[in-house]
């Protein structure tokens, strides 16, 4: 079995699969954090993994920037691949005041510039929502591990280079956490294929103070984050 993207053998995906956007941090995961973890895809270097967190089988799949990139891999990882559940992690940036560099937001609804939502939603405004369950088990995994969670609405740009600087202002007033580029449209998708997901955030810069992680610390300094995740999805 093959896609257009995805050039792994039936079978080779775990029932959960994590999206990091940088194939380098899907890779990280795999080798510092999953047991026994083989590669399974490499096509255009979009890297995927499969291996076990606490003995339980788990995946890793890049997806690339943006929710066009995201959207399509998360729709042959289900199709093709029967994936149930997609979580996304990676980073955001924030505007608000209260949210902090290094803080863990999980993205329980997803607004969006993007139109993509609309075109599967026949021209209406579809709510794009993670799935209660993952949340909880999130929130569960965090509680049990001691660490502070902010959960509430992302807003997911196609624009990364924003030219008007007053979007910030309008997140603001309306208590939006983070900033990124995915989980509205991988959102859609698991809506629209009957699947769970949930977006998963470490705020890597602060728009406001301009505050910013290392690149390093971007590709590999999220582990209490990924940590969180797996022992979420494989409770």
């Amino acid at each position: 079995m093959t896609t257009p993207h995805i050039n792994a053998p039936a079978g080779a995906f775990a029932d959960t699969v994590l999206l990091p956007g940088d194939p380098a941090r899907a890779r990280w995961i795999a080798t510092h954090l999953l047991d026994d973890a083989q590669q399974v895809t490499d096509v255009r270097n979009m890297l995927g993994f499969t291996g076990t967190w606490r003995g339980k089988r788990v995946s890793m799949m890049g997806t690339g920037m943006g929710i066009p990139s995201c959207s399509i891999y998360a729709t042959e990882l289900v199709r093709e691949y029967g994936v149930r559940r997609l979580v996304r992690v990676g980073t955001c940036g924030t505007s608000a005041a209260d949210v902090a560099l290094g803080d863990i937001v999980v993205a329980l609804g997803a607004s969006t510039d993007s139109r993509v939502n609309r075109q599967r939603f026949g021209g209406h405004d579809l709510a794009a929502l993670a799935s209660f369950a993952l949340v909880r088990a999130v929130a569960d995994a965090a509680q049990q591990a001691g660490q502070p969670l902010r959960i509430g609405n992302v807003f997911s740009t196609d624009m990364f280079y924003h030219p008007d600087p007053a979007l910030f202002d309008l997140l603001d007033r309306h208590g939006v956490l983070g900033v990124e580029m995915e989980a509205a449209g991988l959102y859609g998708v698991a809506a629209e294929l009957g699947v769970e997901a949930v977006a998963v955030l470490t705020v890597s810069d602060q728009i406001r103070n301009k505050q910013a992680m290392p690149v390093a610390q971007r590709e590999t300094g999220l582990e209490a984050m990924l940590r969180i995740v797996l022992d979420a999805v494989t409770a």
